[in-house]
């Protein structure tokens, strides 16, 4: 065990009945910094963060948090973490300070000082205006930014974030995102589970990939993407109808197999020298009479990580899966 870990995660087994949730899961969280959390729903992640933050028990494996064992020094481990879940734990009939202040109570803080933290709060989190009003008339984005406020009352030295920006727009996400460096900066160690590729580039230092209960892939957002080829080409076909020759004809171009969307016209194809590949996609296509409507040339995303892995995208918005299963370099046992 490394001292400068503050989640340690060793092969790790959950049943419910007859699916097994974590399958052997093994992970490791340094001191003062994000770990990343990735996979689709079902994967195991949120089973994952309940057996962190002692809601769950094993059936077997090691758990270590801040250096405490979760099932031999379980009030331990709750006086030092944090957690805000998929949905806003927040009561709706008290106001954004009430509830501020009765987690304060709840950690044995005196009213003085929960009612001292819950204004430091609200300010941090931009809520003060809307401190005395009922959480039942907050928006999605405040009830979220509320509930992480009061999984950090007690200044806990580690935080679970469990999607914490499902269901937030664009702009409160990216609000909810400065908020998550801010206590990083403050020395917060922070597991962070998302299905937003995005997110997890983001704020990531280390990203673990899971699916069905396995770890299939870690390492820093680079190093995942330094297992694809070099470049992607994006082509989207003017006539759709005609996404299945354009793919078997740039075929040709890659030693991987294109991924397609047919009821988009598009084509995604992996190079080496992109840049050098273009001409030969444009002549390709042009030879044949299929003409492209859209073309661009781009880096590795952690989506195309994903894909390459699973075999399938993590969907963000309504989208058809790709037709593909890539290569990958999986994690060593």
């Amino acid at each position: 065990m490394k001292n400068n870990h503050a989640i340690i995660v060793e092969h790790v087994v959950k049943h419910f009945g007859d699916v097994k949730a974590l399958d052997g899961v093994s992970i490791a969280g340094e001191t003062g910094k994000v770990l990343g959390l990735l996979g689709p729903n079902g994967a195991g992640k949120t089973t994952l963060v309940r057996i962190l933050a002692t809601l769950l028990k094993p059936d077997s494996g090691k758990v270590i948090v801040g250096g405490l064992d979760v099932l031999r020094q379980k009030q331990g481990v709750r006086e030092i973490i944090g957690l805000a879940g998929q949905n806003a734990a927040v009561d709706e009939i008290l106001t954004g300070r009430e509830n501020l202040f009765m987690v304060g109570r709840l950690y044995h803080m005196s009213r003085s000082d929960a009612n001292k933290r819950a204004r430091e709060l609200l300010e941090q989190f931009s809520l003060t205006e809307a401190g005395d009003r009922p959480v039942k008339t907050y928006s999605g984005g405040m009830r979220r930014r509320l509930d992480l406020a009061a999984s950090i009352v007690a200044r806990p030295s580690v935080l679970f974030l469990d999607e914490p920006t499902t269901g937030l727009d664009a702009r409160a996400r990216i609000a909810m995102w400065e908020t998550i460096r801010e206590l990083v900066s403050d020395g917060a160690t922070l597991l962070l589970t998302t299905q937003y590729l995005e997110e997890a580039d983001e704020l990531a230092d280390r990203i673990v990939v899971i699916d069905h209960g396995h770890v299939i892939a870690e390492g820093t957002a680079d190093e995942l993407k330094a297992n694809m080829a070099a470049d992607f080409i994006d082509i989207t076909i003017a006539d759709p109808a005609q996404t299945a020759s354009a793919s078997e004809l740039l075929g040709r171009l890659s030693t991987e197999t294109p991924q397609i969307d047919d009821r988009r016209g598009h084509v995604v194809l992996a190079v080496d020298s992109g840049a050098q590949r273009i001409a030969e996609v444009v002549r390709l296509l042009d030879g044949e009479d299929i003409h492209i409507s859209e073309l661009n040339l781009r880096r590795p995303t952690l989506n195309d990580v994903f894909l390459s892995i699973t075999g399938e995208a993590i969907v963000e918005e309504e989208e058809a899966k790709p037709k593909r299963r890539g290569p990958f370099r999986r994690r060593s046992a």
